[in-house]
């Protein structure tokens, strides 16, 4: 769980972004963001504070979301493991990692979704053959079963031996 001094940290992050001092966070507070609005995947991150057809998040919302992104410490791995898994337990990370992926929410990566993706990270500076060939590769070497996209459990596959969770926290909001 977050501590007390987090919380209040949180909130004063949270306050000062409130531009319009309502208690809810707009889409444009996040963009105000230095490395948010540098970050290729902004919006996608920015889009994941929001519920399907909200436009404010608050502040409850905006800690449920930033909890994906928080380290987990050392002392939290031996918890209880019957309880419920924290928000930034590893499968959740890869869950909401997925989800920035899977535009149409279908559970599955496609081809022109990774392409999507890649291009927000990788700017114009790549011609789109270049792009093909690297989602081509990847969805080869991601994909098991053959349909030619990636299922969240292919994902998580490629990514065993990736370290998530130094890669997922994102530290300057807290």
């Amino acid at each position: 769980s977050v501590s007390h001094s987090q919380i209040t940290r949180l909130y004063s992050r949270f306050t000062s972004l409130d531009k319009g001092e309502n208690g809810t966070l707009s889409r444009e507070d996040f963009q105000r963001i230095p490395e948010l609005a540098i970050n290729p995947l902004g919006d996608r991150i920015i889009n994941a504070f929001f519920p399907e057809g909200e436009d404010q998040v608050n502040f409850r919302g905006f800690m449920r979301t930033l909890a994906h992104f928080r380290p987990i410490e050392d002392n939290e791995k031996s918890k209880d493991q019957n309880g419920p898994e924290p928000l930034n337990s590893r499968s959740n990370k890869l869950h909401f990692a997925f989800r920035l992926y899977d535009l149409d929410k279908d559970d599955k990566i496609s081809r022109e979704e990774l392409l999507q993706v890649l291009r927000m990270m990788v700017g114009v500076n790549i011609s789109d053959e270049q792009l093909g060939s690297i989602a081509d590769r990847t969805i080869q070497e991601a994909d098991q079963d053959g349909d030619s996209a990636i299922s969240f459990a292919e994902f998580v596959k490629v990514l065993e031996k990736v370290d998530v969770e130094q890669k997922m926290s994102i530290r300057f909001l807290h």
